[in-house]
């Protein structure tokens, strides 16, 4: 009977192929976007930057701050969920991951619904990819920052999703 493999090699591959993910996407180092794991399920971390301030009255984080924010959010859990039985069978090696680094989702349309204001604060977000198919994913997001119930914003994302490389042909 095979051996299960060691606490520590598991967690080991899943976050080395998290951050190769995340280090993927520049926009998502711009911002300082953080990924917490907890088994397949991710939460992303946005810390609170004196940049994303947009209105320094109120003060209040940029609109802008935190659409990409959920944006890659959104990108960020629908790759995961893409890659997570290929990385658990042995199928992609996380190591290898940053040199062969599968295609990102595309952008399709991206609505968010600003509920409240974003405080000068840490961000926090999760996904949850509502359908994915072969070529379009649909994701739903919401953000917090201090009372996970009381949402300060949310969003509803499309996306193509990326075709597998075609095989080599035969010599043509």
């Amino acid at each position: 009977m095979k051996q299960p493999e060691p606490v520590q090699q598991v967690k080991y591959r899943r976050d080395t192929a998290l951050q190769t993910l995340v280090g993927a996407i520049p926009y998502a180092q711009f911002l300082g976007i953080q990924f917490e794991r907890h088994g397949d399920e991710l939460t992303a971390v946005l810390p609170f930057d004196e940049t994303h301030i947009g209105n320094p009255i109120l003060p209040a984080l940029h609109g802008g701050a935190i659409a990409s924010f959920m944006e890659v959010t959104a990108i960020v859990e629908l790759s995961w969920a893409m890659l997570w039985e290929d990385l658990e069978s042995g199928r992609l090696n996380a190591e290898s991951m940053a040199l062969d680094m599968p295609r990102l989702p595309k952008t399709i349309d991206f609505t968010i619904d600003y509920l409240r204001t974003g405080l000068p604060r840490d961000a926090y977000a999760r996904a949850r990819v509502n359908r994915s198919g072969r070529r379009y994913a649909s994701v739903h997001v919401e953000a917090w920052q201090d009372n996970r119930a009381r949402l300060f914003a949310q969003a509803t994302g499309h996306f193509l999703m990326p075709q597998p490389p075609l095989p080599p042909s035969g010599g043509r």
